[in-house]
Parts: structure tokens; sequence; C-alpha cells
């Protein structure tokens, strides 16, 4: 588990992760995750990295900002922080519903980006996705579902986000769970679908702008989003380039950390 801590902005809490030393790196995680999806593979990277993860405000630990919930919203507020952290530019990593802003912020604050990781993430509005994303997406079933079934949501992900056989420790079990049973947490999160579902065709007719070096790594054998994904973009910017990561399923920052790092670094210091 990685050690945090509560930094209080505009009135409001934010849980962040620091650690490690070097050019900053910072860390996007999706749902139903927290930080704490980062711990493996922020162990690997800190000595390379200053390492610093948060809960997305409104989700995890953090409390909610106002405003919207789409990905060029979620990336105004990494800029924010930026700021708040006299940060001038960063690596930017983000994983799953993480990956969508870590995008837009790349796309329209270049100078604020070193590097762009994105894995396993939803970036196309119109490609193939699992059959349970969508049903969820076409019907909007996912508000009903997290409203409903929290219980349900969240052991699927957990099936469906690692290797057959593998287990979530049970630490960070406790710290994504409770978090995520809480009605607000998820309540942010039926917004933020909503908002990601009707901004993507935008976001997707931007990604000819992406200019910084942009790695696009993904699992072999990602259940929900193909790697289709990634060489939509590649195809799009100049700057993209698609790895695939043998035997890796959708949370590889955990199950195959020190393989991930190993591309990471390659990536940022090739």
């Amino acid at each position: 588990m990685l050690r945090t801590g509560v930094e209080q902005h505009f009135g409001r809490r934010l849980r962040v992760a620091r650690l490690g030393n070097g050019p900053p790196l910072i860390l996007l995680h999706g749902y139903p995750d927290t930080l704490q999806v980062w711990h493996r593979l922020a162990n690997e990277l800190k000595n390379s990295f200053q390492i610093i993860a948060f809960d997305w405000p409104g989700m995890g630990y953090s409390d909610p900002w106002p405003g919207g919930a789409t990905p060029f919203h979620m990336a105004d507020r990494v800029i924010t922080l930026l700021d708040l952290w006299r940060i001038k530019s960063a690596h930017i990593a983000g994983l799953d519903m993480g990956g969508q802003p870590a995008t837009a912020l790349s796309i329209r604050h270049p100078d604020r980006v070193r590097s762009l990781i994105v894995m396993n993430s939803l970036l196309q509005w119109d490609a193939a996705t699992s059959w349970e994303i969508s049903i969820l997406r076409r019907f909007k079933w996912n508000r009903f579902a997290l409203r409903r079934f929290p219980g349900l949501v969240f052991n699927r992900a957990v099936r469906t986000f690692l290797a057959r056989g593998e287990t979530l420790d049970g630490a960070v079990r406790s710290d994504m769970w409770e978090s995520f049973q809480r009605p607000d947490t998820r309540e942010y999160i039926v917004r933020m679908c909503a908002a990601f579902e009707g901004s993507l065709p935008q976001l997707a007719a931007e990604y000819s702008r992406l200019h910084v070096p942009t790695l696009l790594l993904w699992a072999e054998h990602d259940k929900h989003f193909p790697v289709q994904h990634a060489k939509s973009v590649e195809l799009a910017a100049f700057s993209a380039e698609v790895r695939i990561v043998p035997g890796a399923h959708h949370w590889m920052p955990l199950s195959m950390s020190s393989l991930v790092a190993d591309h990471i670094r390659g990536f940022t210091q090739g």
C-alpha cells in the first residue's frame, strides 16, 4: 500500500501519495479504482521518478470539486494541481478512465506534458468493447447498476480486470471497496460516465493535435478495450506508439508492474 496524506485545496480534501526522486510522473486512475491501483508500479518506478498519485476529486477519498465531469474538465483539474504543486511539466500516465483526461490534457496543454502514457482505456467512442461495456453504454444500464448494485459492479470489475485465478490484495481491495460503496462516490461516477460518453467523439476528433511523445501501452488480454482503441490514436497522432504487453490483463500495473515499469522507463528515457 502507498502511504498517503490529505491536502486541502479550496477547502476540499485531496488524498495524495508521493514517493521517489526524479522528474515528476503523475498517475491517474480509473474506476472502481483508487490511487492504490498504482502501489506496485509506483514502487517499481520510485528510483526513476518523483511519483504523485491522487484520488480524483469525487472519487476515492477526495472531496468533489465543482464543475463538469468530462475528460476536459478533469484535465483542467490536473492543470490546477500542477500549478498548486509548482510543477512546470510532468510525465502523465492514465489507466482506464484516467486515460481520457490524460490525453485531453496532453492535447490542450502540451507545454505541461513531457510524455503521455495511456493504458487500457476507452479512446474511440465507436470502436468495439466487451459485450458488457457495450450493453451498459447502449442502454445506459451503468447508471442503474452503479446506483443499485455496487457490489455486483465492483466484483465483476475485479474478476475481469485480473487474470483468472489472480486475486486483489486484501488491503487494496478494502481501500477500493470502502470508497466505491459510498453513494456519493458512485453518484459522481454516474455523472462522469455520462459526461465521458457525450464527449468522446470530440476527444477523438482532436487526436491529430496530439504532439507530445505518446505511449499507448496495452494489455494483450484486456477483456474490455481491444487494442483497436490504441491503434486509432496511433493512426491519428504522429507522435503516438502502440506497445502490447504479452500476457497482461486490464490491471497490469498491479499484476505485471515490473514489466510495465520497464516500458515506461524505456519510453520516457529514450
